[in-house]
């Protein structure tokens, strides 16, 4: 009996021991996972700053606990990164933070530092969670004092923002007076923070570099300037392929806001560049006016993402400091859509306004679609009109075409739209053939299928369709 209480007290001191032992062992660390009913009480602040690096890509170790060794990952010659999330109204973890980490780290060995403060943006009351945010900030400030005392450089500080993380990393930014690399704001928080000034908000003199992408503008994200750059994909609003009515969840309400995330993540492998157009509108974009983007030399319009620095040097040197940046997406990852040019004349002697809706066909039966999403366009006799055609995929080859016209009218005639020339031309490949019809009628609402094929030269056309009586080939 005195040997078993002897055991005991003796496992019961081993385990005490243990439990109270610094961090000294290769203990992972995970981000903190709360659960509804922490948010219905609210919770108090404490954050944890989980690095992982290429030694120690599976298991996260904290910074911010004392005599941690997590340290000895922490190498301040290279490019640190830190990933601040926003409001957690239900205590889960985002879904996004392995696959972004990941990613990060297959392109370079990075100090990625993931800051967890799960602990205080828990809460149904999400203007508690807002009020945190210097808080938060102040904390970055003191472990990013540590990084310069130990040789560190503020020029390899890289802050990505989400929501109100995104304000966050802009506080940060302010406290060194803008003097840090690079800020990456997605979706920033809107509630709270709409019209509020710069000093209280992210802003374009936080770092040497900031990017921003709006995809909530309407609901959850700020709508206006808040970087070098401001990324507007969709508009900014309704993102294709997230739930458009309240009955699919709470994916309705967070869909949109976190597409900026997934957005980010997906130019991080670069299956395609998701390419971008500086314009003074959604409207223009979506028209084709602001395809032209030689301001920005050989390196052509901007991407999307965590290659959008490269820009840096044109963006910043702008008076003002400030651009907006338009494209369109497909629903799914990767996300990229392909651009091409659509070019109409047309014989009507009456003006015709519609719509055209273009469908392309491979060889082997692929088939994708573009519903040209501009406001009714206006054919004129012999004037020539663009279009900006945007498709999900590209197509090796191109065997067939499909054209449709329509007014949206569903009363009144029926109108035809009589072609003299439609000319397929790709946006960025200049390889590639560009592809003509000639001579041809579009009757509204039918969709009309033929072959193209290679363009004529413009000598031929202007000899064949050129008003000399010549015939144009069929």
């Amino acid at each position: 009996m005195l040997l078993r209480l002897c055991l005991g007290l003796c496992c019961l001191l081993l385990c005490q021991i243990c439990s109270v032992t610094p961090d000294t062992e290769e203990t992972c660390h995970e981000f903190t996972d709360l659960d509804f009913p922490d948010a219905v009480v609210g919770t108090d602040l404490k954050v944890q700053l989980l690095i992982y690096t290429r030694d120690n890509a599976q298991c996260a170790r904290d910074l911010h606990r004392e005599n941690s060794t997590a340290f000895k990952y922490l190498n301040v010659s290279r490019k640190t990164i830190f990933i601040t999330h926003g409001y957690r109204p239900t205590g889960s973890p985002p879904v996004w933070l392995d696959k972004i980490v990941q990613k990060l780290l297959a392109i370079d060995d990075f100090n990625i530092i993931l800051v967890d403060w799960n602990r205080g943006a828990t809460t149904l009351m999400y203007h508690n969670a807002a009020w945190k945010c210097r808080d938060v900030a102040g904390i970055l400030k003191g472990f990013i004092d540590k990084i310069l005392s130990n040789g560190g450089s503020l020029d390899a500080i890289y802050m990505i923002g989400v929501s109100l993380g995104a304000h966050i990393s802009g506080l940060v930014g302010k406290m060194y007076n803008g003097s840090i690399g690079r800020i990456t704001g997605l979706d920033p928080a809107g509630p709270l923070f709409n019209g509020k000034p710069p000093e209280d908000r992210l802003y374009h003199s936080d770092a040497k570099f900031v990017d921003v992408v709006h995809s909530d503008i309407d609901a959850l994200g700020y709508r206006e300037n808040l970087g070098h750059i401001d990324f507007y994909p969709n508009g900014g609003t309704d993102q294709p392929g997230c739930p458009k009515t309240i009955l699919s969840g709470t994916e309705y309400f967070k869909c949109d806001h976190q597409r900026s995330v997934f957005l980010y993540i997906s130019s991080l492998d670069q299956p395609c560049s998701v390419l971008t157009f500086p314009c003074t509108s959604y409207k223009d974009y979506r028209i084709g006016k602001c395809v032209d983007c030689q301001e920005f030399g050989p390196l052509g319009c901007p991407v999307l993402g965590f290659y959008s620095d490269k820009w840096k040097d044109y963006l910043v040197a702008r008076n003002p400091p400030v651009t907006k940046a338009y494209f369109d997406t497909a629903s799914k990852e990767p996300f990229c859509i392909y651009h091409y040019f659509l070019d109409f004349i047309i014989l009507n002697a009456t003006p015709r306004s519609g719509y055209i809706t273009i469908k392309l066909e491979s060889p082997s039966g692929n088939v994708t679609e573009s519903k040209l999403k501009q406001d009714a366009t206006t054919f004129e006799q012999n004037k020539e009109v663009t279009l900006l055609a945007k498709f999900d995929q590209e197509l090796e080859d191109v065997s067939k075409i499909s054209l449709m016209f329509t007014t949206a009218s569903v009363v009144g005639p029926k109108y035809k739209l009589r072609v003299l020339r439609m000319k397929l031309r790709p946006f960025l490949n200049p390889d590639r053939e560009i592809l003509c019809r000639y001579d041809f009628v579009l009757p509204e609402n039918d969709e009309v299928d033929f072959q193209p094929f290679p363009c004529q030269n413009s000598n031929f056309f202007s000899s064949c369709c050129g008003g000399t009586g010549g015939t144009c080939p069929t």
